[in-house]
């Protein structure tokens, strides 16, 4: 369910390499060719192109990306050019240094990806910084929000199909009460969401709603102002919807006065190879407007050219 549109015919590696080269040296930098290569080039490919661009030149590719091109552009580029580990890592890194409540990043990264996906951000984020996720995370969130964040970006769920229908119905009944009781930060409710596996968690999920007659979310929404209720809550769409869950952070960027850059890329960046595909037709869903005429409409110059580009506007 990607968007990533790469060449039936690749150029070789040295010719990758020797285009972007070009398109960094003379007196203006060509930054249309640095989209036709790095804009259309999976993980793997952009990996290759790094190694064999240090190789070649002696300097590190995302070192010539920064020093050639600035702004939203730069920062699309450049986090589009990273492994997706190591992007995340540093996605994760941003937000604890910088954390406030409210902020979703750390719940997207701890949640939306699989358990061996978070396992090599954890890896990613110990070899670039020198410390490990948890404790940075540890370091700078507070109260009942480092007791939920911590232990979900240390969590190593397991990832089979297999599902307790007796424990579904148990824990759906006890989240249920905890709720009701407004004890949200309840080790019980820590415990269920940074320990089950997607697949029971859904099963809970899926009995809370046949038990109580609506969504766990909906009891979520007690205070709609309550940062904590609302950390909750995308933890569980990113288990149940990561699609509509990421939709929403897009149109978010959008609407309103002035569009949320950093968001925007985020959302682009991180799903165009995963599921931006499905994030697209949500958006038409729910909008009736295609999200990359959103994004044209909202966006300027090359950082907009970027973006569609990830899109697989042809």
């Amino acid at each position: 369910m990607a968007t990533l549109k790469v060449p039936s015919n690749v150029p070789a590696l040295a010719d990758d390499c020797d285009n972007l080269r070009k398109a960094f040296q003379g007196w203006g930098t060509n930054e249309a060719l640095i989209i036709s290569i790095l804009g259309h080039r999976d993980a793997s490919q952009r990996r290759a192109i790094r190694k064999h661009y240090a190789d070649t030149y002696g300097e590190e590719l995302l070192r010539s990306i920064t020093d050639e091109i600035s702004g939203d552009f730069e920062r699309a580029v450049i986090l589009w050019t990273l492994d997706p580990a190591e992007r995340d890592a540093v996605l994760a890194n941003e937000t604890a240094r910088k954390w406030h409540p409210g902020n979703p990043v750390l719940v997207e990264i701890a949640c939306a990806r699989g358990s061996k996906q978070l396992f090599a951000v954890r890896q990613a984020y110990h070899d670039r910084f020198k410390r490990s996720l948890e404790e940075d995370v540890a370091s700078h969130v507070t109260g009942d929000f480092r007791k939920l964040l911590v232990p979900l970006v240390s969590s190593h769920r397991y990832e089979g199909p297999e599902v307790n229908t007796r424990l579904a119905h148990s824990e759906a009944k006890l989240l249920h009460e905890k709720i009701e009781h407004k004890a949200y930060a309840d080790d019980e409710v820590i415990r269920i969401l940074t320990t089950r596996s997607k697949a029971q968690l859904l099963a809970t999920f899926n009995n809370y709603n046949d038990t109580f007659g609506h969504p766990i979310t909906k009891d979520l929404k007690a205070d709609p102002k309550d940062e904590f209720l609302k950390t909750l809550r995308a933890v569980i769409r990113c288990f149940t919807c990561p699609d509509r869950y990421f939709e929403k952070v897009a149109r978010v960027a959008i609407a309103g006065n002035g569009t949320d850059e950093n968001s925007l890329t985020r959302v682009i960046t991180t799903r165009a190879e995963v599921d931006l595909k499905l994030i697209k037709e949500a958006y038409q869903k729910r909008n009736s407007v295609p999200l990359e005429k959103a994004v044209a409409g909202d966006t300027s110059g090359d950082y907009e050219s970027m973006l569609l580009a990830l899109l697989g506007k042809e």
